[in-house]
């Protein structure tokens, strides 16, 4: 009912679009944690470093194993066996935005079905190397700060990323 003129309101398309609505984004919400979308999300404050002037990352450690996913800035954190990574969000197949798999603790890559180990090393699919890690250290606060811009590739410089990595 319209409150203002007192017609009925049961066929005005605002109600069935808005109904519309609801319906497929509660179908999308079921359709997203069933298919292995990831269910936290991580939020990272921003901090920026005296040295350089670069543009740092800080997240609180994860408290149990997954992963955890900042779609702003791009940045998959993972804990994992008492180590925590962090990785670019994209493939490096083909930069898709990779999705975790709560269920079997794996990275997917929705395009090519390239799959990855929590720690990034590749499982199998088109993708040719491991997941790429980004820099990663614990600070004085006992927080996570990541470097966004400082990426290793496994194929590239395997000892720098061996050594992204921090101990829990």
């Amino acid at each position: 009912m319209n409150h203002e003129t007192g017609a009925d309101c049961q066929g005005c398309p605002l109600i069935t679009d808005r109904r519309d609505f609801v319906r497929s984004a509660s179908a999308f919400a079921i359709a997203a944690i069933s298919s292995g979308f990831p269910i936290r999300s991580a939020s990272a404050k921003v901090i920026a470093s005296a040295i350089g002037g670069k543009t740092l990352l800080s997240y609180p450690v994860p408290p149990a194993d997954g992963a955890e996913i900042d779609r702003e800035n791009d940045v998959i954190l993972v804990r994992y066996r008492n180590e925590a990574f962090a990785f670019n969000l994209a493939c490096p197949h083909q930069n898709t935005a990779l999705r975790w798999n709560e269920s079997v603790m794996r990275f997917q890559c929705p395009r090519h079905h390239s799959q990855y180990q929590p720690d990034g090393e590749f499982i199998n699919g088109r993708a040719t190397r491991n997941m790429d890690r980004l820099a990663i250290r614990r600070d004085a606060a006992n927080n996570i700060v990541i470097d966004p811009d400082t990426l290793y590739r496994s194929d590239e410089d395997a000892a720098q990323w061996n050594a992204a990595v921090v101990k829990l």
